[in-house]
């Protein structure tokens, strides 16, 4: 099986699944091969979720025979109809063997991209086409160029999209669509005075609706790009409509929305010129936690637990995607909770990639709290500090805010409950991003030691938690400390 470059890999059988081959685990898809038909695969654990991509690189998966040497390959040359954005994340291919097109899902994200329609409403929306290629080579020796030859037609597909056959008047052809383009900048005065391109950036037109709605959008179309390093992008091939256009960008917190209505007729190029993103701000920043990349792919991934290894994430860039990785904090935090010292502690090594609950010895679950410490030379008490908490996921959870007070009751800022991404269980590293903007009033602060305590109080199930972006906390925008 290959989904890309880094991820291929021999699979299993499907009978060594089932129960007097494989040992159920946590959820109905992840597997202990205990006595599969082929012993090489013996202590592995299969999970179709392990092998899930994101929408921008779901491009290309399949499989390959050795005897006879061919391949099967789904191609799927656009993400226009998929829902949720370049980064929703479907799954691809798995034991079986499967070869899914996912056209709608909730992996990943929840209630939030079922599909909703009110009585009587209408809706259409056109899936695919998709492409299925079967390639082959006369030796086994070279079966593997199987998957080059796959990616080199991909290419060819993703060129000519749209394709022109398709007899449908709900499927526009090339000349029927039309084209946008631009520059996006970054203003942040604590940074820079001066514009910043947003290199690396996220844009796309999507329906119109809020800041952000682009990720639990599933009704209509979305046409992405990615921004070059001076901020500039095109996009092409997008259908008639209206539109508003949406971004993000590696580096900064939160989402850029254009305010005005972009309306997209046949062959227009509609050159927007340049775009400023101001990202929410109110003073400098006193500390940070992490990078906004709207992942938690930069905090301690642990090892996992030898029992239950996928082989092709040992020593891989991926390695949150072996099973169990929830398991290992109770491991390593057996007595109290993560404490991360601002200054001095590390987020690679000192900060779980996901606050989870911790398994007691009677079986039950208990919440965790975290504890950022950080030292204040100064305070202006009569200002007011703000701390910006961005997750990348959550689950069936609620986060809880304290300052320098433990009990306090109520806390500062609690989420309520929180999310139905499902990411902790699928061995991702991010699902529905969620950004919360807390005043901390200057009063609650001291001069010398200050804790921010973190809790999350969901506690009946071990798949519950989140998964933490970035955290920030900034003065007040008056002070000079």
């Amino acid at each position: 099986m290959a989904v890309a470059d880094n991820r291929q890999r021999f699979m299993p059988l499907p009978e060594d699944r089932l129960l007097d081959r494989g040992q159920p685990l946590a959820t109905p898809e992840a597997v202990l091969l205990v006595n599969p038909v082929e012993p090489e695969f013996k202590g592995e654990v299969d999970d179709k979720y392990q092998y899930s991509s994101e929408n921008k690189d779901l491009k290309v998966h399949g499989w390959i025979s050795l005897n006879p040497p061919v391949g099967f390959w789904q191609i799927t040359p656009s993400s226009e109809f998929r829902s949720g954005g370049p980064i929703k994340q479907n799954l691809t291919s798995h034991v079986g063997p499967y070869c899914l097109a996912m056209f709608l899902s909730a992996h990943y994200a929840g209630e939030d991209l079922v599909l909703k329609l009110n009585p009587g409403e209408p809706w259409k929306k056109v899936f695919g086409p998709v492409f299925l290629y079967l390639n082959s080579v006369s030796s086994e020796d070279n079966a593997f160029s199987l998957w080059e030859d796959a990616k080199n037609q991909m290419r060819r597909e993703t060129q000519n999209w749209p394709y022109s056959f398709p007899a449908s008047e709900d499927f526009p052809k090339p000349d029927q669509r039309g084209k946008v383009c631009g520059r996006l900048e970054v203003q942040d005065r604590y940074i820079s005075y001066e514009p910043i391109p947003a290199n690396g950036a996220y844009i796309g037109l999507a329906p119109l609706g809020d800041v952000g709605s682009w990720q639990r959008e599933c009704k209509g179309y979305q046409f992405w790009t990615k921004a070059d390093e001076d901020g500039n992008f095109t996009i092409d091939n997008i259908r008639t409509g209206e539109y508003n256009i949406y971004a993000w960008v590696p580096g900064f917190i939160g989402d850029y929305k254009y305010d005005v209505v972009v309306n997209i007729t046949e062959g227009c190029d509609i050159n927007m010129g340049d775009l400023i993103y101001e990202p929410l701000r109110n003073g400098p920043t006193l500390w940070e936690i992490g990078i906004p990349d709207r992942t938690a792919a930069e905090f301690y991934i642990p090892d996992p637990d030898l029992k239950y290894i996928n082989k092709l994430y040992v020593n891989h860039p991926d390695r949150y995607r072996q099973y169990g990785l929830w398991e290992r904090y109770a491991d390593l935090y057996p007595d109290g909770d993560l404490v991360f010292t601002v200054g001095i502690s590390d987020y690679k090594n000192d900060w779980f990639f996901a606050q989870v609950n911790r398994k007691k010895e009677d079986g039950t679950y208990e919440g965790t709290t975290w504890q950022i410490k950080f030292m204040l030379r100064d305070v202006d008490h009569t200002g007011t500090y703000t701390l910006r908490l961005a997750l990348a996921t959550a689950h069936l959870a609620e986060l809880q805010v304290r300052v320098n007070d433990p009990k306090s009751d109520p806390p500062l800022f609690t989420t309520g409950e929180i999310g139905h991404d499902n990411t902790i269980a699928r061995h991702g590293i991010h699902g529905l991003y969620r950004l919360y903007n807390i005043d901390v009033a200057g009063v609650e602060l001291v001069e010398g030691e200050n804790i921010i305590f973190l809790t999350q109080a969901m506690n009946t199930d071990p798949l519950q938690g989140i998964m933490y972006d970035y955290i920030r906390l900034e003065c007040p925008p008056s002070t000079s400390s």
